[in-house]
């Protein structure tokens, strides 16, 4: 079974840009595909769903 797709939002913790994305939530997780910000950061992200 497919999971289910839901808007999150993205928000870099070096520079402060915010994304809006679909993500598929399987198993408790957020997959979302994205791999780095603007301004390279790879890992210091808040990922929260949207309601």
């Amino acid at each position: 079974m497919a999971g289910t797709r839901v808007k999150v939002s993205i928000r870099c913790n070096r520079c402060g840009e915010r994304f809006i994305l679909r993500a598929k939530e399987e198993k408790g997780r957020m997959h979302t595909g994205f791999k780095r910000c603007i301004c390279d950061n790879e890992s210091d992200f808040e990922i929260e769903p949207k309601v």
